[in-house]
């Protein structure tokens, strides 16, 4: 069904189902509901539209989870997923997942209910101002007043004007979203006015029947943007590519094309191929081969590493970026130069067209003086790593996630969390071959550990042809949402293993200035912070099948051997020796 064959019951219906519909029709195939009164209008329009097959309808109690579901979602899908509330604090939980969403360029849809403008300030129940609650951290912004039935107004604005306008309104909105405007892609807010009556069996006296555009088009289309032209860089001086959080393909084509050094993390959508350096961040600590590098090709978004950002910052250093979903990254204001895609200058005029839609290099370049040594440096730190690692009695967070990373099928699908388990994996990241399309992803915008079950969850739902979906992520991460495992026995769930490294507490700082043994008094209060919260009981209490592992072989066995569904593997690990260890992995880039 693409048009509303009869006209709604009243104007508080007409406005939801008119949006809905504008929303599925500019692309939208996902929605995360969390319900409430004033939103009732929409939550009924929506059961509809799921009903009819035009969405899935995904509900969640929690705002703060269904915000970060809807976030994952649109990671994967690169799709605009709409997160609809009711008013008052149920917007205010959104705004960690909106930030999230700015700053990783995701098209997040906040739909949010709201009451009649002429109740603001009245201390009404559940009123608040909800007008530009998120600042700027949304890309664009709309109030939209209650619809009425009729013609009235000042300007005589009838029934067909208000649906013209709503729906050039939602399309405006998710062309925004979708990074088709002059502005990046990002997250967008539509703060809808309902009155009485919400529910649509109730007559109201609206007589349109709400048409859209014939054939099921959107209101208002936009082109994508044009694809960037490359643009030279120099290839006589030493450089390393850098790609950061969702740098895509172009960054290891280019390295190859090149014949430089990856300097890839995780999430990158780069590591793969020859020339990624797994210990590149410890590499960038030695002086005599980091401090000879003139040039750098900067992709995505990097934030893994303080060498990283040294390097970036380095006056001596000729820094150039490629834009990525959210823009481009200079954190020592070092950039001399933005392009929209990057070639060598040696390269002849005829490949130019194959460096703008990257593909396989039709032939690989002789590894240079500078890649070899790269290679051959990174080859013999890797060695030490993993024999110091062997070495070490039991089980290890970087054993979880080098375990984790092998255990990652073609296809498959890693949500990685924030603070050590992305660090730990970027060090054990297995050699992947190009073209199997594992994906590996987290919440790099802001790198918070908000939402990070809810996000997980929301990835593989929107990757439906994913082989395996795993998460790493930290005990702290973990319980900072375990609301996220709270759905409905109607709701959809993906097979998703969360394995959870539990230190009891935030090792995090162990290896940060406030770990320091001069602060050891005080470091527990502060920053362990132990919680000795028994995570069995706590998955049992929301029906989540549970395992509890300790040692290497149990860890081996509990990822090959899924229950299906979403469940936990508990992978208990020391904190006590976290700032020796990576103090002695860190000493191994300059042998005794």
């Amino acid at each position: 069904m693409t048009t509303h064959p009869a006209a709604p019951a009243n104007p508080s219906t007409a406005l939801a189902a008119v949006l809905v519909d504008e929303l599925v029709r500019c692309g939208v195939r996902d929605v995360v509901l969390a319900p409430g009164s004033r939103s009732a209008a929409l939550a009924f329009a929506l059961h509809a539209a799921a009903d009819a097959g035009r969405v899935r309808l995904h509900v969640r109690i929690d705002e703060r989870s269904a915000g970060f579901l809807a976030l994952g979602m649109a990671r994967t899908s690169r799709r605009p997923v709409p997160v609809v509330t009711t008013s008052g604090t149920a917007v205010a939980n959104l705004h960690p997942a909106v930030l999230e969403a700015a700053h990783a360029g995701l098209p997040l849809v906040v739909l949010s209910a709201d009451r009649p403008a002429g109740l603001r300030g009245t201390n009404a129940n559940q009123t608040t101002d909800q007008v530009k609650i998120f600042g700027g951290a949304v890309r664009a912004f709309a109030d939209v007043p209650p619809a009425f039935a009729g013609t009235r107004g000042v300007n005589g604005v009838s029934e067909g004007h208000q649906v013209a306008s709503w729906r050039s309104l939602v399309a405006r909105h998710l062309v925004t979203a979708t990074g088709r405007g002059v502005q990046p892609a990002g997250p967008v807010h539509l703060n809808v006015q309902f009155t009485d009556p919400l529910t649509p069996d109730v007559d109201g006296g609206w007589t349109d029947p709400c048409h859209g555009r014939p054939h099921g088009q959107p209101w208002t289309e936009a082109p994508d943007p044009a694809r960037p032209q490359p643009e030279p860089v120099s290839a006589g001086r030493r450089t390393v590519v850098v790609a950061g959080d969702d740098a895509g393909p172009p960054a290891r084509v280019l390295a190859e094309r090149a014949g430089w050094p990856l300097l890839a993390e995780p999430t990158s959508g780069s590591r793969t191929g020859g020339n990624a350096i797994r210990t590149y961040r410890l590499l960038l600590a030695d002086e005599e081969l980091a401090g000879r590098i003139e040039q750098v090709v900067v992709y995505g978004h990097p934030t893994l590493s303080r060498p990283v950002t040294r390097l970036l910052s380095r006056g001596d250093v000729e820094v150039v970026a490629v834009p990525g979903p959210a823009g481009w990254t200079d954190p020592g204001h070092r950039v001399s130069r933005v392009v929209g895609a990057a070639w060598p200058d040696d390269q002849p005029e005829e490949d130019l067209a194959w460096t703008a839609e990257p593909r396989e290099p039709r032939t690989a370049r002789p590894a240079s003086a500078w890649l070899a040594e790269w290679r051959r440096r990174d080859a013999e730190l890797s060695d030490r790593l993993d024999a110091l690692l062997a070495a070490e009695q039991g089980l290890t967070p970087h054993h979880v996630a080098g375990a984790l990373s092998a255990a990652l099928p073609p296809h498959g699908l890693l949500f990685v969390g924030a603070s050590n388990p992305v660090r730990d994996l970027d060090l054990m990241v297995a050699e992947y071959p190009v073209g199997e399309h594992r994906m590996v992803v987290a919440n790099r915008g802001l790198a918070g550990i908000d939402g990070t079950v809810s996000s997980a969850i929301g990835a593989a739902l929107a990757r439906p042809r994913t082989s395996r979906a795993f998460a790493l992520l930290g005990d702290v991460t973990f319980l900072h949402d375990t609301n996220g495992l709270v759905a409905g026995p109607g709701e959809e769930r993906p097979d998703l293993m969360l394995v959870v490294v539990n230190d009891d507490g935030g090792s995090i700082f162990a290896s940060l200035e406030q770990g320091a043994p001069s602060h050891a008094d005080s470091f527990e209060k502060l920053f362990g912070t132990p919680h000795g919260v028994d995570l069995a009981a706590l998955c049992a209490a929301t029906g989540t099948p549970h395992r509890r592992v300790a040692t290497r072989a149990e860890l081996a066995a509990a990822l090959d051997s899924p229950a299906g569904g979403v469940e936990v593997v508990e992978a208990v690990v020391r904190r006590d020796n976290r700032r020796d260890l990576d103090a002695a992995i860190r000493e191994l880039v300059h042998p005794v």
